[in-house]
């Protein structure tokens, strides 16, 4: 752990503890920010919150630091909702998945644990390399948490209770869980609730990467999109395709374009014609992923995959005017016409079509979510990797770096006018965004693919690595004192 930054109060909490804490249950209340419902704040996956959030430059070295500890190791994001019935009382609270499928909420004044669900099953994938690391979603009537386990199912749980709906259920939507991953974050749009599958650690097949779409009030599978086999639109059984990998495991996972809610995803390592693999690429698919729209394939797709240097190691990012830009492990990051992705449009046999190629921040891989965040008339991107964090700004249809930072970073978020970018190697760092002068380093814990979100007054950040295979992990939660 890193020391750095000032804090006025550490206090560790056991989850379920009914003791009352001095000093936290009497911060102050601040009501600016609202609900954080899903991992990237909006469908679009902007990473860009709430304009007010109660935390500024002022007071972000006086704040208070909770460490509430889990039942499991949260390497994603938490979700956050104001004001709802949890727990018998209305309460704010924070939601979290951890790694081997527990969702739990968390009174987010008190840092009490208020309801805990465990999936069925398990003691039957604990402590092995079977986890999920995606981010669960509020419902749009705030009635109802989805969450993802890694027995390859997504569950509606009741917010108020934390127990499962029923009736169709959870939803399985693989049909080999342990060769299919349950990864990246859950979606909504449309009244659908839209997930991805990818391979574990190690990449052992059989597996497809594919999009399903979900009807969220009924649980009835809509459509099922695959990245190989993709002539087949049902849920298959892996070892029946004749390809394997191809997965979907970017920290964004599958982004809903505004306007006209097409959906955007990119693909690893894994074959491609151009037909019916879709190996290395963009794809555009149509708002309740039955059809694949567009490509995007670099030329040197084949190098890409025979090097395990997989194109969807991060998600495309949206800048707004019809651009998107899109990474990868190679550790360049390409600028997209989303009106003709590979520069003729359509979906088939094409590769190229970017309009622009920049380096990533630190000449590496990048495995997290870029910021996107409109100030003043301008288009900033906010990019963190395992070396460096830069910003960028759009002018026009062409990237220009503003400023760069030596700190490493996962998944930045831009709140209260603030950009938070956590630094795994032990601190949430807090820079402002249009000049990269770092303001705070708060103390964190070491972890992994894990980000912040900011609203309300408090800061709330998972620590942990899920590749540690613990049943247990922390969220650290930072207040306005009173």
């Amino acid at each position: 752990m890193r020391r750095a930054g000032v804090l006025l109060l550490t206090v560790v909490v056991t989850a379920g503890t009914t003791v009352a804490l001095a000093g936290i249950d009497s911060a102050r209340l601040v009501r600016a920010g609202g609900d954080w419902t899903r991992f990237g704040y909006d469908a679009a996956r902007s990473s860009s919150g709430p304009a007010k959030t109660g935390i500024t430059a002022a007071n972000l070295r006086g704040l208070k630091l909770q460490r509430v500890r889990l039942d499991g190791t949260v390497d994603a994001s938490p979700i956050y909702e104001r004001a709802v019935p949890a727990g018998g009382k209305r309460r704010d609270v924070f939601v979290v998945t951890t790694t081997y499928g527990k969702t739990e909420a968390i009174d987010a004044s008190t840092g009490r644990v208020v309801w805990r669900f465990t999936p069925p099953g398990y003691s039957s994938w604990t402590g092995s390399a079977q986890i999920t690391n995606a981010t669960p979603i509020l419902s749009t009537d705030r009635r109802y948490v989805f969450a993802a386990s890694p027995n390859g199912k997504l569950f509606k749980l009741r917010l108020a209770t934390g127990r499962n709906v029923g009736g169709r259920w959870p939803v399985a939507i693989t049909r080999d869980a342990t060769h299919e991953k349950l990864g990246p974050p859950l979606n909504l749009s449309r009244g659908l609730l839209l997930m991805a599958t990818g391979g574990y650690i190690g990449d052992a097949p059989p597996y497809q990467g594919h999009v399903v779409a979900i009807d969220a009030n009924s649980g009835r599978l809509v459509h099922v999109w695959n990245s190989l086999c993709s002539d087949r639109h049902a849920l298959i059984q892996p070892s029946s395709c004749p390809e394997s990998d191809s997965a979907i495991w970017a920290r964004a996972g599958v982004v809903v374009e505004p306007g006209n809610g097409n959906l955007l995803v990119a693909t690893g390592n894994g074959p491609w014609d151009g037909k019916t693999d879709w190996g290395d690429s963009v794809l555009e698919l149509s708002p309740d992923a039955g059809k694949l729209l567009q490509n995007w394939t670099p030329t040197d797709e084949s190098s890409l995959n025979s090097g395990d240097v997989d194109l969807g190691s991060t998600a495309p990012a949206l800048l707004g005017n019809g651009l998107a830009v899109q990474s990868g492990k190679d550790g360049k990051m390409r600028l997209l016409d989303l009106a003709k992705l590979n520069g003729k449009g359509g979906a088939g046999p094409i590769k190229s079509g970017e309009l622009q190629t920049v380096p990533t921040p630190g000449g590496g891989g990048l495995f997290s979510a870029p910021a996107v965040w409109r100030h003043n008339g301008r288009t900033w991107l906010f990019v963190a990797d395992f070396g460096a964090t830069a910003g960028y700004v759009l002018e026009g249809r062409k990237l220009t770096q503003a400023w760069h930072a030596s700190a490493a970073g996962t998944s930045p978020v831009v709140a209260g006018g603030l950009l938070y970018v956590y630094d795994p190697g032990g601190s949430l760092d807090v820079y402002a965004p249009t000049t990269g002068k770092r303001i705070a380093s708060l103390d964190a814990g070491s972890g992994h693919w894990n980000s912040p979100i900011v609203t309300d007054g408090r800061i709330a950040l998972p620590i942990g690595n899920a590749n540690d295979h613990r049943t247990s992990g922390v969220l650290d939660i930072w207040r306005i004192p009173s």
